[in-house]
């Protein structure tokens, strides 16, 4: 009888590199993130299918372009017009994706699971922001993308979703789970500037 497959974090073949950067390297922590269940949702951003979502969450849905708000376990990032990200830390992605949808489907709204298309990766400390400045070309500066905003943008050559954690110095990275690798390789290159 065949073993069971087991799944495994994107980013398990550089978490020793990571680490050691985040030793190596003061004011600087570099580390992929657990996964979490995460769900698109498409919905009009105001009226009854709005206002259910933020019922079921706790939480309002985030109207202004370019932000997220947080949730008692996750945040709903903004995408676009009539689309947000959600995700939760303790919802299992099948369960989140089911809730959501009966909220917005007699609204003629859509929810569908998205955990497998990404993975995060935290990017926290005073060298945060210069480090994702040597390969992004948004204005990462607190006083244009402090906390609570969130970006569509390239790190480098990999398409990434910036949310900032905090005001200058606390970054999650959302990257496409093929492009993972090519992130982690992209920081732990980019970074020699500061060893």
């Amino acid at each position: 009888m065949a073993e069971p497959l087991h799944a495994t974090h994107p980013l398990e073949p550089w978490r020793a590199a990571l680490a050691e950067l985040t030793w190596a390297v003061d004011g600087l922590v570099v580390k992929p993130e657990d996964p979490v269940a995460a769900t698109d949702l498409r919905t009009a951003p105001t009226g009854p299918g709005a206002e259910a979502v933020e019922h079921a969450l706790g939480s309002p849905l985030p109207v202004q372009p370019g932000t997220w708000t947080a949730t008692a376990d996750g945040q709903v990032i903004w995408l676009g017009p009539d689309e947000w990200l959600v995700t939760s830390g303790t919802s299992r992605p099948h369960e989140l994706e089911e809730a959501l949808r009966k909220v917005v489907a007699e609204h003629g709204g859509a929810a569908v699971d998205v955990t497998a298309q990404r993975t995060t990766i935290r990017l926290s400390g005073r060298l945060a922001r210069e480090l994702l400045s040597f390969g992004c070309s948004i204005d990462l500066r607190p006083a244009s993308f402090p906390r609570g905003s969130c970006a569509q943008t390239t790190v480098g050559r990999a398409g990434v979703l910036v949310v900032a954690l905090g005001d200058g110095d606390d970054f999650r990275l959302f990257v496409r789970s093929s492009f993972a690798g090519y992130l982690a390789d992209w920081l732990l290159d980019a970074a020699q500037e500061f060893r």
